[in-house]
């Protein structure tokens, strides 16, 4: 199994992305564009990118300095965890409020208060668990 969040790893992330049309399929009924860092919290910069186009992941590997939409951090416990068993609404609000779960750029709450951004944002913590 690769390193999480290495470039191999994002890549296999990008393929389980795009096969999974809970994800997928809904974030392109929504035009959804965004780059996504993936990383551990307290390190300087996401280790991982995603960029996702109308939906559809069209690029992943070891983040090179992208521009990002959302950049996403917490422990490598955290992260296993969550991929083992993925948190659902309540968790992922109980994650954020306790700090487990930080967003270093992007805005939680305006995501969740959108259920078309919400439900594919916790469907891709399982889709991880796939990577």
């Amino acid at each position: 199994m690769a390193e999480l969040f290495s470039d191999e790893w994002m890549k296999s992330f990008m393929e389980k992305w795009n096969a999974e049309s809970g994800l997928s399929d809904k974030l392109a009924a929504i035009n959804f564009n965004s780059a996504i860092g993936y990383g551990f919290d307290g390190d300087d910069k996401p280790l991982g990118v995603l960029v996702v186009e109308n939906g559809k992941a069209t690029s992943a590997g070891a983040y090179q300095g992208e521009e990002l939409n959302w950049d996403l951090r917490a422990t490598p416990e955290h992260w296993g965890k969550w991929m083992k068993k993925p948190p659902g609404m309540m968790g992922l609000g109980i994650a954020y409020t306790s700090r487990k779960l930080k967003f270093n750029v992007g805005d939680y709450a305006a995501m969740m208060k959108d259920p078309r951004m919400a439900g594919p944002f916790i469907k891709s913590f399982g889709v991880m668990g796939k990577a």
